[in-house]
């Protein structure tokens, strides 16, 4: 096995609070780490790092996990400029705009579909996110839906099937013959390529009940649940996600009580995506609120065309600090450990011994200027399983 001794670090987050500060993201000064293949061989102070077969001098810069994206929608084709124009000119977001990807999508070649999957992905990687989930949902139908799933499986362990983000437009006037569709034919055609199930809870998309029935179908076929809850209005998402065992729920817009202490006393993640409000100008969700009763929280970027076009998870991060109350610290933790609660890993989100060799360098001498610079592409080089990757 090659080792790789990356040394002359500025600052490493490493999320492991038995390290350096013994704060939760364990910062160690002048620290250097050992990679050995895929995997994180040891990690410490500079100045006690063993040998190794190969050194790297990563020069005064800051260090941190790898992003893991808990949460995007990268499979699919079209456009949407107009639709944001018109919502920056004064319409109001609303779920039905998902229509247009889906004709686009259903028209695309398998090709284009996964060339343009490919290029959002290395976009992504290019600023330091090492692992992501993606979704179907733009199918909407058996053949598309489980064409997108395989697809996406080419690229990534973490697919969910989405084929309830709203009612099919084939099923416009019958939704429940539509939820036997999803929860029949279409769940056993597209469970092989998954691992997670999904669904849009949400005024315009799926109630509570057809939720529950979505979610619980796929459990029983071995898909596990994350959800879209309450994220244009109030609702039963929050509470559904946690009575299901949800591994996330996801925006956690609008939220009463009830649903926060849900959430800080289970293990589903609330899951924040901040690029969805920048985009439809829509209130922000109360990281502070959640973080202070306890409860786990990721950033994501909700990658899509519709809502949250953006694969920068450092912007996801600037946004969480400036608009929804989370500190730097709180931030970074929630872009990679908290991303990767919210996909159920511990083998990632973390520069820690076992741990995948997944981590960014900072053009800046500390994780903070991620926030305190923002708009400025600080990610310089990123690793991914022990090998230098952009």
């Amino acid at each position: 096995m090659t080792t790789t001794l990356i040394t002359n670090i500025a600052s490493l987050v490493t999320n492991d609070p038995s390290q350096g500060d013994g704060t939760l993201l364990g910062l160690i000064q002048d620290a250097a780490v050992v990679l050995e293949d895929e995997r994180v061989a040891w990690v410490g102070p500079t100045a006690k790092a063993p040998s190794a077969d190969e050194t790297y001098d990563a020069a005064g810069r800051a260090a941190i996990p790898g992003f893991v994206d808990s949460h995007s929608h990268l499979v699919f084709a079209g456009d949407r400029t107009q639709e944001f124009n018109a919502r920056m000119s004064g319409r109001a977001y609303e779920a039905g705009g998902i229509r247009t990807t889906v004709a686009a999508t259903r028209a695309a070649t398998d090709a284009t579909l996964e060339a343009n999957l490919t290029h959002h992905l290395e976009e992504a990687l290019r600023q330091g996110t090492t692992t992501f989930e993606t979704k179907s949902g733009y199918g909407l139908n058996t053949e598309d839906e489980s064409r997108a799933l395989r697809i996406a499986a080419r690229h990534t362990d973490e697919v969910t099937f989405l084929g309830a983000h709203i009612v099919s437009p084939d099923y416009a006037e019958d939704p429940a013959a539509y939820v036997d569709l999803v929860t029949g034919e279409m769940l056993d055609a597209c469970a092989p390529h998954a691992r997670w199930i999904d669904v849009f809870c949400e005024k315009g998309a799926f109630d509570g009940d057809q939720a529950r029935a979505i979610l619980t179908a796929g459990k029983a076929k071995g898909l596990h649940p994350r959800i879209h809850a309450n994220q244009l209005s109030y609702g039963p998402g929050v509470q559904l996600a946690v009575e299901l065992d949800a591994a996330s729920a996801d925006h956690c817009t609008h939220l009463t009580d009830e649903d926060v202490d849900a959430l800080s006393n289970s293990s589903t993640v609330a899951t924040l995506l901040p690029g969805a409000e920048f985009s439809t100008r829509a209130e922000w969700p109360d990281a502070r609120r959640l973080l202070d009763a306890g409860a786990t929280v990721a950033l994501s970027t909700d990658c899509n065309p519709g809502s949250s076009f953006t694969s920068s998870v450092p912007f996801c991060i600037a946004l969480a600090v400036r608009d929804m109350g989370m500190t730097p610290d709180e931030a970074i933790w929630s872009a990679t450990a908290g991303g990767a609660a919210a996909l159920r890993r511990t083998d990632v989100g973390r520069v820690t011994v076992g741990a995948r060799a997944d981590l960014a360098l900072l053009n800046a001498p500390s994780h903070v200027h991620l926030a305190y610079r923002p708009g400025v592409p600080l990610v310089s080089e990123v690793w991914r399983r022990g090998a230098r990757v952009a």
